[in-house]
């Protein structure tokens, strides 16, 4: 993974952290934007800022440990005050398509249970409407070959994501299916028919969960996102 070229993600993932204040409980995402978020939490929590976190993947956590950011157990957890992550895709509704990292299972799990969901990505993640991105979903290994025909039914081409010519697996010992849908007129609507689907885990889209949307530019401004 190249941060280097990632300024615009580095910029805004600063300004998301901004937001972060002691004494809260924090999600943190996966990914590239991510990364450079958690990155400035330890740097702040070794200047003396005060908080707890929890991790949406195996990733992330490995690296608040390295920067030393206190991770506590979910069984600990009341709820989260704010979380920062990453995005594939954010149309005018602050709708989301997620998993790109695949991690939009435990991602969603510790969205839906935050607070706030800061949501950081450069511009070339701002679009109209979402789909071009292939749309992630997990689903368990059992019979994932019917539960790819059933995803195909609602006008997709999933393919099975391979990572080193073997299936990718995520965390949670599932598998990815990237869909192609073209475009997702109704993100709801293809929402709630995918999870209808037996065998699909979840899927990548994020409707209306953000609660801030943060962009970085390459000419190093950055921009919190009015919601339309």
């Amino acid at each position: 993974m190249n941060h280097e070229s990632s300024n615009p993600k580095r910029t805004a993932a600063e300004k998301a952290v901004e937001y972060i204040q002691d004494g809260m409980t924090v999600g943190l995402g996966t990914g590239s934007t991510a990364y450079w978020a958690i990155q400035q939490i330890g740097k702040r929590v070794l200047s003396g800022l005060q908080i707890k976190a929890v991790a949406t993947s195996v990733q992330s956590e490995n690296l608040a440990k390295e920067l030393g950011i206190p991770l506590i157990p979910f069984s600990e957890l009341e709820e989260i005050d704010v979380t920062i992550d990453g995005a594939d895709e954010v149309d005018g509704a602050w709708n989301l398509v997620k998993g790109g990292g695949g991690a939009l299972l435990r991602e969603k799990i510790i969205a839906s249970s935050s607070k706030q969901l800061i949501v950081v990505v450069d511009e070339s993640k701002v679009v109209d409407q979402l789909g071009k991105f292939h749309l992630p979903v997990e689903v368990v290994k059992f019979g994932y070959e019917l539960t790819r025909n059933k995803l195909s039914a609602l006008g997709c081409e999933p393919k099975l994501r391979m990572m080193d010519q073997q299936p990718f697996t995520t965390d949670n010992g599932n598998y990815i299916l990237d869909c192609d849908f073209k475009q997702i007129k109704s993100p709801s609507e293809c929402h709630d028919a995918i999870n209808h689907i037996p065998g699909v885990v979840d899927n990548g889209l994020f409707i209306k969960m953000a609660t801030r949307v943060i962009v970085g530019y390459q000419d190093g401004s950055v921009e919190e996102l009015k919601l339309v």
